[in-house]
């Protein structure tokens, strides 16, 4: 669990170019491989009204969090993909409920950027990735 000091800094993050930097360069070419069943995933989510806020939780170990989406080397990808959403990561206190605000103003547009939670070891960061143009 992140506690509300940690988690601002896990927020701020999400904007931080180093972050995203090392994030980006972790998971982008796995990223390209998935991302179509990404879009359609979250925009599913999106359509059925389980949330506006789709959470993509990419591991390379299991992790507890959102629901196997794609398994690790199901598509020559080496991350497992994990379907999520913003309920979710407020309710097991990842996100505060101080913070949804600040999280949705900083959500980017579903039908044109993945929200990607990496998870990689200890660290975990936010990534929003554009989808690959048709």
């Amino acid at each position: 669990m992140i506690n509300n000091s940690n988690e601002s800094m896990l927020m701020d993050d999400a904007n931080s170019p180093e972050v995203n930097r090392r994030l980006l360069g972790l998971i982008s070419q796995d990223f390209v491989k998935i991302s179509d069943q990404l879009k359609e995933a979250s925009y599913q989510i999106r359509r059925r009204g389980f949330s506006e806020n789709p959470i993509f939780v990419a591991v390379q170990n299991d992790i507890d969090l959102g629901i196997l989406l794609v398994t690790k080397n199901e598509l020559e990808n080496e991350w497992a993909y994990r379907a999520s959403f913003l309920d979710e990561f407020v309710q097991r206190g990842l996100i505060g409920a101080e913070s949804i605000e600040m999280f949705r103003e900083n959500y980017k547009n579903p039908d044109e950027y993945c929200c990607l939670f990496v998870v990689q070891g200890d660290f975990a960061g936010f990534v929003f990735i554009p989808f690959p143009e048709d």
